[in-house]
């Protein structure tokens, strides 16, 4: 897969005929536990695809033609806040593809959705997670001890956040217009 700069990176609503990729994409171990029921059918697939609607905004990240991941703002309150959550396939990491997208998604939420504040949060052990999170704006707020559990094991989460009024620019440093 060439570079980022040289990918055409792009987020599309999500297909039925996108399920072939969505289950190929969920037989990544670290990506089973990214669903809440297990994608191991293409009928599984179609039912994630279809599980977005109405509960979020959920894109597919394409390179060319390609499903690479994705990327999704749900839990949107009536205090103008999302939750933000994204995933890439295994032969995609490493090229900036999900900081890239989750950027695009960030400025889309806040300029097509009107939303003020974007959460996202990522187990301290995954530290790839947390540089996509920098890289697309994502300042850390703290950790959140023993939130989330596998397999009988406590995890800690760390929180970051993006809010409208930071302006993020390509030399990652933040505008004075941050309150």
């Amino acid at each position: 897969m060439p570079e980022l700069a040289m990918m055409d990176l792009r987020l599309r609503e999500w297909r039925q005929s996108d399920a072939p990729a969505v289950l190929q994409a969920f037989q990544a171990v670290d990506l089973r536990r990214q669903t809440a029921f297990p994608i191991v059918t293409l009928k599984d697939a179609q039912g994630w695809i279809a599980s977005w609607e109405g509960v979020g905004h959920a894109f597919a990240v394409t390179v060319g033609e390609q499903v690479v991941g994705n990327v999704a703002v749900a839990g949107i309150d009536a205090h103008d806040n999302g939750w933000v959550s994204y995933w890439v396939v295994p032969e995609a990491r490493g090229r900036g593809i999900a900081a890239a997208a989750t950027e695009k998604l960030a400025r889309w939420a806040f300029d097509e959705l009107g939303l003020y504040r974007l959460e996202l949060g990522h187990r301290t052990d995954n530290p790839a997670s947390c540089r996509v999170a920098t890289k697309a704006g994502f300042r850390p707020e703290g950790i959140e001890r023993g939130k989330l559990s596998y397999d009988g094991v406590r995890y800690d989460v760390e929180r970051h956040a993006r809010l409208a009024s930071m302006t993020w620019n390509a030399t990652l440093a933040w505008s004075a217009t941050e309150r």
